[in-house]
């Protein structure tokens, strides 16, 4: 809406810079280009027009280039020297560089002609939280309210930084007093909102973990989470030194929305899974996820490796640096987790959207698309695995230390690599090698096929590109189409040779899979999907497939394992729990098969009263009477002429009133 006032404005008046301006605050959250494009034209009309040179200043401190955004300053004090907001980023970049005369001199100087202005230390707190150093961030915030206790924006900063920090009894009391003073307020509102909505939660308290939760999925895998949160915490925390000593907070939300404005203040994030504060870890549920789920047990392992280095660094690290580890450390713990090279990434890394180290935390502001922000992931990922390869762990190690004492990363690196410039070159050597390694005899190239090309048109043009990939999974899916299965089966041998690494959904190990089905071959249905489930961690589909398999073939060991890849992904359907169920009652495994019929309950089952038998028959062997008789009690309530619930039950009531005949200890003791 505001974006249609701005270029109504424009059409009134297109010289008017503050009009431009306007466009590209509101651009600015949601289409970078639109935004860029608006500034360019407010500066074209007006070069000295201040708003325009701030809002390209703080542009340069978030995506960290501190010295572009010192020269647009400069410029803005050409024109005033005395500008407020101008002054408190020149702090804002002498802190994060570890300046603080240069710090104090500059906030002094944009109070010197308005004392008690408190948008000086609430910006200054803000750009810090934006930067994860929330303690920082609040200090500035209670300077500022000390100014004007009535100032709102700060109050409302404060409540989300001291939220973020985990004093959640301050924060959430912030926010309500915000609220009452200003109830149209959207922050204030949605935050109050969420507070009456994590009430419900249910707490999970163990080793060191809080954990927040909807009540039934609590009851449901909440000991799985703490289960992956202390495995996180075993392997991460000795590798990197590191020793938690505050209770670290998880909380999963089961809507989106809600994760949303406890992470952010507002609606949206959609592209988040999970984000963590220092030792507050916010993340969607399973049950947010929709059509797409992702493996939560990964996202989870990923967030608890944020806890460790944000606390290693005192929360002084750049976000490329802090997203790498995690990514790279996701996939040392799993393979099948985090993100590897694909046939997408290798064509960004050997084109010219290959970013250098020094400017990688630039690629996570204002991406060009969702997949550009994926491959700024990605390409951290790399970068990390690069600076172990070549310098080791314990460099690595070193290089946080310095962080968290406050030098700039750039300048930390320098200390190891001689200097930035060989640093990217050989990082850019690394990348492009292990780019190129991707399949290596595979054509990448756009075959030139017509949209609807026949098997027979494909081979031809095959005749003279026989490693095109993309023109042979064309071949290969147009095969399917026809039903020439045994061809198709003799094309896609062809591509996994050329890509054995292929996990995407139309790729040739999955359609391998498809085409051994459609031929009745379990055999080798289940070898490929195996092979898939050895590339991918969150495919439900080849999941359920792989268990269906399994447990025709009696092979136990392999249904619980894929069952429980399965639940990692997705806890809150009952078939993982059935296949789980089935294949623990065949190893002798008690406590999961009570875990995974306990979970069916709640999952509301088809057929409760089966359940509910099956969990009295299991109860009643580990000698659990009393649970076992309700639970054969609960499956005749449902179903009232189950003849074995009759039975189960007046078997448990026999052993019971035989255990009640039996004299007790202290009863032998005294005859």
């Amino acid at each position: 809406l505001a974006a249609e006032a701005y270029q109504q404005a424009i059409k009134l008046d297109v010289g008017e810079a503050a009009a431009h301006y306007g466009l590209a605050r509101a651009f600015a959250p949601s289409d970078s280009e639109k935004a860029e494009a608006a500034i360019k034209a407010a500066l074209k009309w007006n070069p000295q027009h201040v708003p325009s040179l701030l809002l390209i200043a703080e542009e340069h401190i978030d995506a960290e280039r501190y010295d572009e955004a010192e020269q647009v300053l400069g410029n803005v004090a050409k024109v005033n020297p005395h500008q407020p907001r101008m002054l408190a980023f020149r702090a804002v970049i002498a802190h994060l560089k570890n300046q603080a005369e240069s710090e104090k001199f500059n906030r002094l100087a944009a109070l010197r002609y308005f004392p008690t202005n408190p948008e000086v230390d609430f910006l200054i707190g803000k750009k810090l939280s934006q930067k994860y150093r929330f303690a920082e961030g609040e200090k500035y915030q209670r300077q500022a309210l000390a100014m004007n206790e009535h100032y709102f924006p700060a109050k409302m900063q404060l409540a989300q930084d001291l939220l973020r920090l985990g004093q959640e009894e301050e924060g959430w009391k912030l926010a309500d007093e915000a609220f009452t003073a200003d109830g149209y307020n959207v922050v204030a509102h949605n935050l109050i909102t969420l507070e009456e909505n994590i009430a419900k939660f249910r707490t999970l308290e163990e080793d060191g973990f809080v954990l927040r939760m909807d009540a039934r999925e609590a009851e449901i895998y909440g000991h799985r989470v703490l289960a992956l949160l202390k495995r996180a915490r075993r392997e991460l925390c000795p590798k990197y030194d590191v020793e938690i000593e505050q209770p670290v907070i998880v909380e999963m939300f089961p809507r989106q929305q809600d994760f949303a404005i406890r992470t952010f203040g507002l609606p949206g994030g959609a592209g988040f899974l999970g984000v963590c504060f220092g030792t507050v870890i916010t993340a969607n549920s399973p049950a947010s996820q929709g059509a797409s789920p992702t493996c939560w047990e990964a996202t989870l392992y990923h967030e608890f490796c944020h806890v460790v280095t944000l606390n290693k660094t005192n929360n002084k690290m750049p976000r490329w640096l802090s997203e790498g580890i995690s990514v790279y450390e996701e996939r040392q713990a799993d393979k099948t987790w985090g993100q590897a090279m694909n046939p997408k990434y290798r064509e960004m890394i050997l084109s010219d959207e290959f970013v250098p180290i020094s400017k990688l935390s630039g690629a996570f502001l204002s991406p060009k698309s969702p997949l550009h922000l994926q491959f700024a992931y990605f390409e951290s990922s790399l970068a990390v695995e690069f600076l172990i390869d070549k310098y080791g762990i314990e460099t690595l190690k070193r290089v946080l230390v310095d962080l968290g004492a406050g030098m700039p990363i750039n300048e930390s690196l320098a200390r190891y690599a001689g200097s930035l410039e060989s640093l990217d070159a050989e990082f850019a050597a690394y990348a492009r090698k292990q780019a190129s390694n991707l399949a290596p005899d595979a054509d990448w190239s756009t075959p030139e096929l017509p949209r609807r090309a026949t098997s027979a048109m494909i081979s031809a043009w095959l005749a003279d590109h026989p490693n095109n990939y993309a023109g042979l999974g064309r071949l290969a899916r147009q095969l399917m189409n026809e039903g020439k299965w045994n061809e198709a089966k003799v094309t896609i041998e062809q591509m996994r040779k050329l890509y054995p690494e292929d996990e995407s959904a139309g790729g040739a190990v999955s359609m391998s899979a498809e085409v051994y089905r459609e031929l009745k071959d379990d055999a080798a249905e289940r070898k490929a999907l195996e092979e898939l489930a050895a590339l991918s961690d969150d495919d439900v589909d080849m999941f359920g497939r792989l268990v269906e398999l399994t447990s025709k073939s009696g092979d136990w060991q392999a249904v619980k394992m894929h069952a429980g890849r399965w639940l990692a992904v997705n806890p809150l359907v009952p078939a993982p729990h059935r296949g789980a169920a089935a294949a623990a009652e065949a190893l002798s495994d008690d406590g999961l098969t009570i875990e995974s019929y306990q979970a069916l309950l709640l999952l509301q089952p088809f057929d409760p009263a089966d359940v509910h038998l099956k969990l009295a028959t299991v109860l009643e062997r580990r000698g659990d009477l009393a649970t076992a008789k309700k639970h054969a009690l609960l499956a005749l309530e449902e179903t009232p002429r189950f003849r074995a619930a009759h039975e189960r039950l007046l078997a448990i009531v026999r052993k019971l009133d035989e255990n009640a005949e039996k004299p007790s200890p202290k009863e032998v003791e005294t005859k």
